[in-house]
């Protein structure tokens, strides 16, 4: 199959690729697997056959399975490069025994409406560190946390949103961060030991932290190359992807050891170890810690904290348990067990988490920032009647089956949305 340029549909038509989900970018599969150890097999069959393509995917290893992603990263478009690699990985999942299932797919991205775009980008840009990827959208440069799309209103919402990001950063960069937000227009909205909220110029709102080093790392020698967020994370740039590889093995074998997961993740520049949110907390993650960096070190790897970054949606709501019982189920996310807790969080912790905060008084201004999920194309209609069933009111569906836009109880909007079809639709069209 030569490298022209597939659509969505071509590339999930294509013999071989029954298993994969093509959704905003590029085209996902989800392998199950017992344990990281049996997991990071298959990572290592990835990383042969990358090598062997000169087509490297990215790769997520949790503790219950394997998340990958294949695209041309130069084009960010599918070609036959990605069939025949996405062929090849699904024939060394089933015979290492993993079993995909491509229900388990999706993809977030945040998308906040603006009057005076160029007022506003270079605020979230700041904000969160990411590349400017296209004149409306902003994209992280190590493709882990959701993509910020920037569209068009035809006037100013000036009321105070009921969603906001919650960005995390490094605590020695924080100071940098707020410098360059106050630059690209930003105003201090509310400070508190924890967290800064700056405001972008039409009023949308990021918390910033931490704001002092001692909530910024973990206690103990041997834990130099970690920074805490809301997550406790590091990152190891890497000279090739074999190398990537052989950190993944030796993380996934510690982490088994301790008996706590981790968020592994395989990119071409490096891997991310993160602990997911809050689970630094855990007994016996200090040690593990530990052990990954210097696993990491013996390797001859050298930490590159100003990589890491932090995400997470806050949604406001005058009656959260039915706000989040709607977005528990659109999303299909599953619940913090903690008590006194809001959290709802991706089941794979592939996706950020989302909080709810209780709403003083009602804001009935429409949002000017809403979550876009991406979906299977065989998934989409039924998630968007599970979420009409949670509470949910589907308020705009004339571009179905490329998207619906369904509004929560109190009118917080999400998008849940395909990408396979919509050039042969938009064709059709004329």
């Amino acid at each position: 199959m030569t490298d022209a340029t597939l659509t969505p549909r071509q590339f999930q038509e294509a013999d071989g690729t029954g298993e994969w989900r093509a959704l905003n970018a590029g085209a996902d599969a989800w392998f199950d697997a017992p344990s990281h150890r049996a997991g990071a097999a298959l990572v290592r069959r990835v990383g042969e056959l990358a090598e062997l393509a000169g087509h490297h995917p990215d790769v997520d290893l949790r503790a219950d399975g394997v998340h990958v992603r294949t695209y041309t990263h130069d084009t960010s478009s599918l070609t036959g490069r990605d069939v025949s690699l996405a062929r090849s990985i699904s024939a060394a999942a089933a015979d290492l025994g993993l079993g995909a299932n491509p229900a388990a797919t999706q993809r977030m991205q945040v998308a906040i409406d603006v009057v005076d775009r160029e007022a506003v980008v270079p605020f979230w840009q700041a904000a969160l560190g990411f590349d400017r990827s296209g004149d409306d959208r902003l994209s992280d440069p190590l493709g882990r946390l959701p993509r910020v799309w920037f569209q068009e209103m035809g006037g100013p919402r000036p009321l105070r949103n009921r969603i906001h990001v919650d960005a995390g950063t490094p605590w020695e960069l924080v100071g940098a961060k707020l410098a360059a937000l106050e630059a690209a227009g930003g105003r201090v909205a509310y400070q508190n030991r924890w967290w800064q909220t700056v405001a972008d110029a039409e009023g949308n709102e990021v918390d910033v932290f931490p704001l002092e080093a001692a909530h910024g790392v973990l206690e103990g020698d041997g834990t130099g190359d970690w920074r805490v967020m809301l997550t406790a994370a590091t990152y190891y740039p890497i000279s090739s992807f074999g190398q990537g590889v052989a950190l993944v093995e030796a993380v996934a074998g510690l982490a088994d050891d301790a008996g706590l997961p981790l968020l592994i993740d395989l990119r071409y520049p490096g891997v991310t170890v993160d602990s997911g949110k809050d689970q630094h907390e855990a007994a016996g993650f200090a040690a593990l810690a530990v052990a990954v960096q210097s696993a990491a070190r013996d390797l001859g790897l050298v930490a590159d904290t100003t990589r890491i970054r932090d995400f997470q949606l806050g949604i406001d709501a005058l009656d959260v348990a039915a706000v989040r019982a709607f977005w528990r189920v659109a999303l299909g996310y599953v619940e913090d067990p903690r008590p006194d807790l809001t959290d709802l969080y991706d089941p794979r912790r592939l996706n950020p988490p989302v909080f709810f905060q209780q709403l003083d008084e009602p804001r009935p201004q429409r949002n000017r920032i809403h979550v876009d999920l991406f979906v299977p194309d065989d998934q989409a209609e039924a998630r968007v009647a599970a979420a009409v069933a949670a509470g949910g009111t589907v308020v705009f569906d004339a571009y179905a089956p490329d998207w619906w836009t369904v509004a929560d109880p109190e009118g917080n909007e999400l998008d849940i949305a395909v990408t396979v079809g919509r050039a042969e639709r938009e064709s059709s069209r004329g």
